[in-house]
């Protein structure tokens, strides 16, 4: 009995841990699941006016459909990116000057690597779209490139101070007037992955091996005094 005793705690211990591991991602799957509920409900609201929004909250209004009207000024930055089929491109987040006389940015969405240095000049546009504040910069992202203006993540803050706008951003989701070949890329769900559900089966398979391995030893330890 001694000399299972440690093995067996052992055993039971590593259990245990392992799958309080695996209802804990059960638990996060849960917690993740609603939180995209909550976005998809914000993506799919009835759009707010922008003009009665006078500072949106980042956390309270993130994702939130919302519609304006005005003018895009012709200032803009580019951003990477790229589309699956066409191959490298940019993001083009303009200044957009509303109707109520606010200049805020507008992501109208890609162009392909040729078309970067098209014209864009002004043009009236009727938008739908989302409220985001992204979080595609890490310490890994290069600086922008000023002279080109030309970045590589979206930075509201960063990117208000050089088109010198409110720091918010509106995705365009749909638009009425000349998109000027600028693809939107409406904000969707897609790219916020929710893979808890593969951790906790990993987390219970480890539990299940850790058990297998804790049954042939206290097996073997048993053969050998007997």
């Amino acid at each position: 009995m001694r000399r299972i005793l440690f093995p067996l705690i052992l055993g039971l211990g590593g259990i245990a841990v392992l799958i309080g591991l695996g209802v804990w991602q059960l638990q996060r799957m849960e917690w993740k699941a609603g939180v995209l509920a909550g976005i998809n409900a914000r993506l799919s609201a009835e759009p707010i006016a922008l003009a009665d929004l006078e500072a949106p909250d980042p956390e309270a209004m993130d994702y939130q459909a919302v519609d304006l009207s005005g003018r895009s000024t012709g200032e803009e930055i580019l951003v990477l990116s790229g589309k699956k089929g066409v191959g490298a491109g940019y993001r083009v987040i303009s200044a957009f000057e509303t109707a109520e006389g606010r200049r805020v940015m507008l992501d109208r969405g890609f162009v392909p690597e040729d078309a970067r240095r098209a014209e864009r000049p002004p043009v009236a546009l009727d938008v739908k779209g989302n409220l985001l504040w992204p979080d595609d910069a890490d310490s890994f992202t290069p600086p922008p490139d000023m002279g080109q203006r030309m970045w590589f993540a979206r930075d509201v803050a960063t990117m208000s101070e050089t088109l010198d706008t409110e720091p918010v951003l509106v995705v365009l989701r749909e638009a009425e007037g000349d998109l000027q070949g600028v693809e939107p890329v409406p904000v969707d769900t897609s790219g916020i992955p929710n893979d808890h559900f593969g951790y906790a089966m990993t987390w219970f398979s480890l539990a299940l091996v850790w058990a297998g391995m804790t049954a042939f030893l206290l097996w073997r330890i048993r053969a050998r005094t007997i």
